[in-house]
């Protein structure tokens, strides 16, 4: 007698919301237009890569597919529209199918993929958990000072562990401290804390935020080297003064003096001979990363060299990589291959030929950009609006007279501190769906330290950067 077949779940498409079918119309009128009307000053090849670049735009705004999904087709597009593999008529070369589909493994991916492997690894070893629990020892006692040791905690290790990653594991930690805490608003300040120190902390290194590695990985196609260190040189002074004055304003708010805190935390450290060896791996990446200029190796190779020890040593397996977030270094690519795209097809020229740049002084420019970035993010992926804007601003930069370095580098600052809502950034998904906060007191807080932090990074980083000679 035959065995009765095995049932399977079945796979449900999920409902598209009005937003998303709304976006997927837009989508494809805007995207039609380029490639039917003539667009005066526009070359075949422009108005091909517009048609890409307006459908990405409409995608990444409403979500109409996921937003890795828009990343892998705009290099499709790219490939079907714009190299030797065009499928219209008269199509002229302007990037070559092997180009496009670079961006996939770019420098900058692979940079990116080091530091999700040493991440994935930390938390397989427990070693994140363990440091915040050694770490926040020095802390304990009064709430206020907690608050403190939590952030410099958590934005320490949002340099090189992903924010999402960081926020999970700091809440897995003081989760215990907030149920020692009355309900009020000293428990919402201890919750609202650990998001905004993990984006913060995400300013501070290029695996510490996607918009980082996009304005990398734009730099670094036009010929802008921008070493690991250098990165940290140009972004932890804003880090820390956002940091220690999100401390203050959220302490001030919501915890009052005096409150008392004891902390019970203990760590127990893997010894096991792979978890030593994980250790000496991880802390061996992080100071290449961090003698860059010393040694000469490249940031990319450093974060590759990880990748190929924990593998060979089977530290790390093929499990291990499966978990990996691939969707973020994808939609990074996206942005990568959108940027050359843009580039390449003159398009970048043509759009901002539109507005009489030179006619406004640089830092309203920059004003402008960091706002619109600051602004983007808030509602959508601060990846998307990198996406978005980098390759423009670095373009836009030749205009006005700036440098590319500097002009990028504030853009992808400016759509990383947007977290005003619960759907801003992960961390904020994550401190929303713990109960503690609700949306008003993040976006109240979420907008004072955004906007704090925009004006620090227009109106104080250039002119430190050019004192220190960094750009």
């Amino acid at each position: 007698m035959s065995a009765p077949p095995t049932s399977r779940p079945r796979v449900r498409l999920p409902r598209p919301t009005r937003l998303q079918r709304g976006g997927l119309l837009v989508g494809a009128v805007v995207f039609l237009l380029p490639l039917v009307v003539d667009i005066p000053g526009l070359d075949p090849a422009g108005q091909r890569m517009l048609a890409i670049f307006l459908l990405a735009i409409v995608f990444w705004v409403t979500e109409a597919i996921p937003l890795v999904a828009t990343a892998v087709l705009v290099i499709l597009l790219q490939v079907l529209l714009l190299s030797e593999q065009a499928i219209l008529p008269g199509s002229e070369e302007v990037l070559t199918s092997a180009s496009v589909f670079a961006a996939l493994a770019d420098p900058v991916i692979v940079l990116f993929l080091g530091g999700f492997l040493i991440a994935d690894g930390a938390a397989k070893f427990g070693l994140d958990r363990n440091l915040a629990a050694v770490l926040m020892r020095p802390f304990a006692g009064d709430a206020r000072r907690t608050v403190l040791g939590l952030m410099l905690i958590t934005a320490l290790l949002s340099m090189f562990v992903s924010n999402t990653a960081t926020t999970a594991t700091m809440f897995a930690v003081v989760i215990p401290i907030l149920v020692a805490l009355p309900p009020g608003k000293a428990r919402t300040g201890l919750a609202l804390s650990i998001p905004v120190a993990a984006n913060v902390g995400g300013l501070g290194t290029p695996v510490g935020s996607p918009p980082n590695a996009i304005a990398l990985g734009q730099l670094t196609a036009m010929g802008e080297q921008v070493s690991f260190l250098g990165w940290m040189l140009l972004a932890v002074p804003l880090m820390l003064v956002v940091l220690l004055f999100a401390w203050w304003f959220l302490t001030r708010r919501y915890v009052p003096p005096g409150v008392p805190l004891d902390l019970e935390l203990t760590a127990d450290f893997d010894r096991s001979p792979a978890a030593r060896l994980f250790y000496v791996v991880a802390a061996g990446t992080v100071t290449l990363w961090l003698t860059e200029p010393l040694h000469g190796i490249s940031s990319s190779t450093v974060g590759f060299l990880p990748v190929v020890v924990l593998l060979a040593t089977q530290v790390m397996t093929g499990d291990d990589l499966k978990v990996l977030q691939w969707p973020v270094l994808w939609l990074v690519a996206g942005g990568i291959a959108l940027g050359s795209g843009i580039g390449a097809s003159g398009l970048d020229v043509w759009l901002l030929g539109l507005v009489a740049w030179e006619s406004f002084p640089v830092t309203a420019v920059v004003v402008l950009l960091a706002v619109v970035g600051l602004g983007l993010s808030t509602v959508i992926s601060n990846s998307a609006t990198a996406n978005l804007l980098v390759p423009l601003a670095i373009s836009l930069a030749a205009g006005i007279g700036t440098d590319p370095t500097a002009i990028a580098v504030v853009v992808a600052l400016a759509c990383s501190l947007a977290m005003a809502l619960p759907i801003s950034t992960p961390p904020n998904a994550i401190a929303y769906a713990t109960g503690e906060v609700d949306t008003r007191a993040m976006a109240s807080s979420g907008i004072v330290i955004g906007a704090v932090g925009v004006g620090l990074l227009v109106f104080g980083l250039p002119p430190l950067w050019n004192l220190l000679g960094l750009v």
